[in-house]
């Protein structure tokens, strides 16, 4: 692809078969439609509804529920009990597919926003006439006109620029506007940022006046390559996902293999193929968790609907878990740490500096202050209004908004100044001279001339010094301060500007550079940043404590980035920063060795980001981007988890983003990172309170079985308990509060899985103890009144024991009975709901029968009652002892 920044205007001019006078006649543009297409972004195909609904059942775990309701289906038209247990099973099945089908039909609308983001109409030269066209039809060759507030239609090569100035911080992450020019640029592989001779589609002219000859449209633009990024980039799994398969697999070969064994023993035991078919069935519906995918897929809905309570918006539903496993957070600098807004913190005369304290301004100036913000205001081509909300609306370039801000900050305003001081003549900025000149009337017999400029570039022109009231020549040791404090400001990431002036008593004839650019008087400096959001330091410190590395990664320059990663302290000692240029150098080798030693990169082209984001999950890394501009949204599609700013964010990052900040604020990050964990524990929790019932339900079948004592209880005796019983304490559990400690732990480690060794063991062992309390239950009835009475009280039994259970669930380490009932109201609402249905289906005669189940006399309820009482008192004394949670913290 040709380099058009290192060419000449005539070259370009040449190569393109095209006119600065005239532009391209209305027939080569059809011509070149044709051969290059419309100025518009391409889509790739999406998937339908339909589509994405039917990929929901895709997982291993789906696929052997849709397995067991097949043959819970088989066995229920063999046995005369109808497909009741089927229906109830495909029911659970297809709304968790409907819910995560509709959360992933709103994912993919990056594109969409990307082909919003340019103007729809542009000034173009065709035909030697000036025309307002469709900037869809722009093509190659065209020469467009570009004014102030305008948006750049296409990647242009200017040929022209009068006081040009770029707001590129969308693409490039730089908050300051960029000087533009049409002159070529020696070299090659520079940087987006640094091709100051180009204008890239979708940036917004912000100061003077220009023109351009389009060199991409469409889909070749910068643009345009981010949106084919958008596409390329795979989305990647999330940790909930992972786990979801993990545990998928687990259970299913477990209920495989068990469903043989017991098959096979109850047919050497002498006992009918049809019976142990029927008990076979009956294990491969209790070791799978019916309400597992419904009761995780709620359990995030409801974690979505607090997190929008914190100012975050999640647009897929995984990603509320991701949050909380997530090790780094890369984040743009410009309007995410930083606010976005140029603003004056240091000043600089009579050879001191003055911090600006913008909480509590000093309300008295000293003359030379006052004349330092005067001339500053003065000398400035942006303007200030009144806003519907009272407080002032800047428009105009940010550095110059950034001195007005500071004129009105200490009760200076432009308007009222401009009024008793008008401007009579004018010299504006330019690259070449990097100075701007105001001439205004202060009186009847007095004209000042107003200076702004860099530092050197002020100096050069200057001859005397206002110290105290007092002008004198400049000697060597003021330049000698003045050069130190310019450094020194320009060291903390500070844009310096210098102000001079000069009094005259009247207006010379000729106003140019020679005549009016001379002998003026160095008044100071003024320093100033995009400062760190103050909110900030805190968040970057919380993160710290909960072992998440934060890093940045911003367009802008090395030197201001790592002053305020500094600051907010993201780059501490030991940590590296990095360029875009020098990262192109290093190797992949390399790179994937040392990038967890970089905190900072600078300088960074949107497929650097990408890389980084790479980079990092090969080191096992859940990484979480957040951002705001069009160049962030690869890298928040690539990550793990993206980020992106609902304020200042375009709807391009947006779109490519799981989770959108409605405050546009950092510490919103933390907040979500932490209901991230808080909703992961509570899922654990759910997980656990499920297979404990499987377990026991499986270990109750098992010993039964191998034991040739009957069938304890029925397929729809299992799916009432799994489906019914444990699903509303399941989801009840979605809202238990956080534990105290959970943002001073350690990430999770997302490879680990659901089935640690500290959770394999509480399953286990509350799972089995659940099954001998109901082996014991169907003993006891068995003996007094036969099956139908065993499998009565073992169905009762596991039931209650189960709702006793779900206490113990609050914490691995607290006793349950500290934690008052009331800090989870549902949870007491949805073990009365289940314990309420049980009671019907045990005592209204027709549902009982259905349920192939028996009355109970007051003795066999005495017996249930206490045995339900059982895990509670078994699971208290294991956490006396400390080893309910001890086996977690040995696996880490």
């Amino acid at each position: 692809m040709i380099s058009y920044y290192n060419q000449s205007t005539e070259e370009i001019f040449l190569h393109l078969k095209t006119s600065p006078e005239t532009g391209l006649s209305s027939e080569e543009v059809r011509k070149r439609l044709g051969e290059y297409g419309y100025n518009k972004l391409e889509s790739k195909s999406r998937k339908s509804f339909l589509q994405k609904f039917f990929a929901q059942f895709k997982s291993f775990m789906i696929i052997i529920l849709l397995i067991a309701a097949a043959i819970s289906g088989v066995v229920g038209v063999m046995e005369g009990e109808g497909l009741l247990d089927t229906f109830v099973i495909l029911g659970i099945l297809i709304l968790n597919a409907f819910v995560g089908a509709y959360q992933e039909i709103k994912a993919e609308t990056s594109l969409e926003a990307l082909k919003n983001l340019a103007a729809p109409e542009t000034k173009a030269l065709r035909d030697g006439v000036t025309k307002v066209i469709p900037t869809s039809g722009l093509v190659p060759g065209d020469v467009v006109i570009l004014e102030t507030g305008g948006v750049v239609p296409a990647d242009l090569r200017l040929t022209e620029a009068i006081n040009l100035k770029i707001q590129e911080s969308a693409l490039t992450g730089e908050s300051v506007s960029v000087e533009k020019h049409a002159d070529v640029l020696p070299g090659e592989d520079i940087a987006l940022g640094d091709r100051i001779n180009m204008a890239f589609s979708g940036s917004m002219v912000t100061y003077g006046r220009g023109r351009g000859v389009v060199v991409f449209t469409g889909m070749k633009t910068e643009v345009g390559k981010i949106a084919h990024m958008l596409q390329e980039t795979v989305d990647t799994e999330t940790p909930m996902s992972r786990r979801l398969g993990q545990l998928g697999k687990i259970l299913g070969t477990a209920a495989l293999i068990i469903c043989a064994v017991i098959f096979i023993v109850g047919v050497l035991y002498g006992n009918s193929v049809l019976r142990m078919f029927m008990t076979a069935v009956s294990l491969a519906v209790a070791a799978i968790p019916e309400g597992l995918p419904a009761v995780s897929t709620v359990v995030l809905a409801i974690g979505v609907q607090r997190m929008v309570k914190r100012n975050a918006i999640i647009r897929t539903l995984p990603s509320v878990e991701t949050l909380g496993s997530a090790t780094v957070i890369c984040s743009d600098k410009t309007g995410t740490l930083t606010q976005n807004k140029m603003t004056v913190v240091e000043a600089y005369v009579n050879h001191k500096k003055d911090i600006v304290n913008r909480d509590a301004p000093s309300t008295t100036l000293n003359p030379e202050e006052h004349r330092l913000l005067s001339i500053a205001v003065l000398c400035a081509d942006a303007q200030a209004s009144t806003g519907t909300d009272g407080k002032p609306d800047f428009s105009g370039d940010p550095t110059e908004t950034a001195l007005l801000d500071f004129g009105i900050l200490y009760g200076v305003y432009k308007s009222e100044i401009e009024k008793e001081r008008p401007r009579i003549a004018e010299i504006p900025f330019d690259s070449e001279r990097k100075r701007m000149t105001t001439v205004n009337r202060m009186s009847d017999n007095i004209i000042r001339i107003n200076l702004k400029g860099g530092a050197d570039e002020v100096m050069s022109v200057c001859d005397s010094i206002l110290i105290e009231g007092k002008i004198r020549p400049i000697t060597p040791d003021d330049t000698g301060l003045i050069h130190l404090a310019n450094e020194t400001m320009a060291d903390s990431a500070l844009r310096v500007l210098a102000i001079a002036y000069r009094d005259l008593t009247e207006l010379p004839r000729e106003i140019s550079v020679a005549e009016i650019e001379k002998d003026l008087v160095f008044v100071g400096l003024i320093g100033m940043i995009d400062p760190a959001r103050p909110e900030v330091t805190y968040a970057v410190a919380r993160c710290n404590d909960a072992g998440i590395r934060p890093v940045m990664i911003t367009g802008d320059h090395k030197n201001t980035a790592m002053a305020i990663a500094r600051e907010i302290g993201i780059f501490r000692e030991g940590d590296l920063a990095v360029t875009g240029a020098e990262l192109e150098k290093i190797s992949e080798e390399e790179f994937r060795t040392t990038v967890t030693s970089y905190s900072v990169y600078a300088r960074v082209a949107p497929e650097h980001k990408v890389r980084i984001v790479k980079a990092l999950q090969l080191h096992d890394e859940v990484v979480a981007m957040t951002g705001d501009g069009v160049n962030d949204a690869p890298a928040l599609k690539q990550a793990d988890i993206g980020a992106a700013m609902g304020i200042a964010g375009t709807d391009v990052a947006k779109g490519a983003a799981d989770m959108v900040l409605t405050d546009d604020n950092f510490a919103t990050i933390v907040s979500a990172v932490e209901e991230g964990r808080r909703i992961y524990d509570n899922i654990l929790k759910a997980i656990q309170f499920l297979l404990s019932t499987n377990v026991g339900e499986i270990f109750l079948l098992l010993i039964t079985s191998v034991f040739n004592l009957g069938i304890p209880l029925l397929p729809v005796h299992i799916l009432w308990v799994n489906l019914v019983t444990d699903s509303l304490p399941a989801l009840a559990l979605s809202v238990d509060p956080a534990e105290k400690d959970i943002m001073s732990r350690k990430p999770r480690n997302s490879k680990r899985g659901f089935m640690t060794r500290g959770m394999v063991w509480r399953v286990m062992y509350q799972g089995i103890m659940i099954g001998i309390i109901s082996l014991i239950a169907y003993i006891i009835g068995l003996r007094d009144g036969g099956e139908i009475l065993g499998q009565t009280m073992a169905f009762t039994t596991l039931i209650f024991a189960q709702l006793m259970h779900v206490r113990n669930l609050h914490s691995n380490t607290r006793s349950s009975l500290t934690t008052s009932p009331l800090k989870n109201k549902p949870l007491v609402l949805a073990i009365l709901v289940s314990a309420g249905m049980a009671l019907l289906v045990l005592f209204i005669t027709p549902v009982r029968i259905a349920f192939s189940l028996t009355e109970m006399d007051g003795i066999h309820w005495l017996y249930v009652v206490s045995l339900s009482i059982v895990p509670i008192v078994v699971v208290e004394i294991f956490k006396l002892l400390k080893i309910n949670s001890t086996r977690d913290e040995k696996s880490g």
